[in-house]
C-alpha cells in the first residue's frame, strides 16, 4: 500500500492547507485583545473589549438563551441517542433495524439549509393548522432531532466495544434485565454518553443555519448575534465575542475527544 505522506509536495500541501484554515482564526483572537476602536488596526493589548461584551444586555440575552438551547437538546439528544443505540446493539437484529441507522443518520448526510427549510415548513405547518407555536421550544426541538446522530455516533460506538460477558454472567446470576443495565451496562457506558453530549452541547452551541430560519423575535443565540453584529460598523468587541464562542466550542470538542480516547 502506497503511503500518501511519503508522497512528493504532501507536507506542503498540507502545510498550506492548515495556515488558510487556522491563521484567519488566530489573526481573530490576536485582535480580541486590541486596545483600539478600530476592528483591523492594531492599538495595543487589552481586555477592554472582552469586559464590553459581557457587560452588553444584547450578549447576556443571546448568552442565555443559546445555554437554555443547548442544555435542552444537549439532555433530550442523548437520552434518545441511547436509547437507540442499546436497540440496535443490545437486541437481536429486528426488521428495519437498517432503516432506522440510516434516519437516525440522515441530518448528517442532508445539508443542513435543506434540514432548516424542512423545519421551517413543519413549524410553519404547525402554526397554520393546529395553531401551535412553542416560541424558543421551536429551536430546542429543531436542535434535538439535529443533535441525536452527533450523540448517538459514540454512544453505540461504545456499547459495540462492550464485551457481553459481564452482562450475560449477570443474567446467569438471575438479575433482571433492569438490574443488569443499571449494574453494568449504564456504568460501563457512561464515558460514551459523556462523549455524545458534550458533542451534542458543542453541535447546539454553535449552530446557525437552523437557528436563523426557525428563530422568531427575540430569540437571539450567540452565532445569530455575531451575524447580526456584521451588519453594523464593527469594534473588536465583535473579535471578543467571537473568541468567546471559539474557546467554548474548543473546550468541549476537546472534552469529547479525551474522553473517547481514555474509553479505549
Amino acid at each position: 500500500m502506497v503511503d500518501v505522506k511519503a508522497q512528493p509536495g504532501f507536507k506542503t500541501m498540507a502545510l498550506i492547507c492548515l495556515v488558510l484554515l487556522y491563521s484567519p482564526i488566530l489573526i481573530l483572537i490576536v485582535f480580541a485583545f486590541n486596545s483600539g476602536d478600530i476592528i483591523m488596526r492594531w492599538e495595543g493589548v487589552s481586555l477592554h473589549w472582552f469586559g464590553v461584551a459581557f457587560t452588553n444586555p444584547e450578549f447576556q440575552n443571546a448568552a442565555w438563551n443559546t445555554l437554555r438551547i443547548s442544555a435542552v437538546a444537549t439532555i433530550a439528544s442523548t437520552l434518545f441517542a441511547t436509547l437507540a443505540a442499546i436497540g440496535m446493539t443490545r437486541i437481536k437484529p429486528w426488521p428495519g433495524m437498517k432503516t432506522a441507522f440510516m434516519v437516525i443518520n440522515l441530518p448528517l448526510m442532508v445539508p443542513e439549509i435543506i434540514t432548516a427549510v424542512a423545519t421551517l415548513s413543519f413549524f410553519a405547518l404547525l402554526a397554520q393548522v393546529l395553531g401551535l407555536n412553542f416560541g424558543i421550544g421551536n429551536i430546542m426541538l429543531a436542535h434535538i432531532v439535529f443533535c441525536i446522530p452527533f450523540a448517538f455516533m459514540p454512544i453505540r460506538a461504545r456499547l459495540e466495544d462492550m464485551d457481553l460477558t459481564l452482562e450475560n454472567a449477570a443474567a446467569d446470576l438471575y438479575a433482571t434485565p433492569w438490574n443488569a443495565f443499571k449494574r453494568i451496562t449504564l456504568p460501563l457506558l457512561v464515558p460514551g454518553i459523556a462523549s455524545g453530549a458534550a458533542l451534542a452541547f458543542i453541535v447546539s452551541f454553535d449552530d446557525f443555519t437552523i437557528t436563523q430560519l426557525v428563530a422568531g423575535p427575540g430569540q437571539t443565540t450567540l452565532p445569530l448575534y455575531i451575524w447580526d453584529q456584521t451588519r453594523r460598523p464593527m469594534t473588536p468587541e465583535i473579535n471578543a465575542i467571537s473568541a468567546i464562542l471559539l474557546l467554548v466550542s474548543v473546550l468541549f470538542i476537546t472534552i469529547s475527544f479525551l474522553i473517547a480516547r481514555s474509553r479505549k
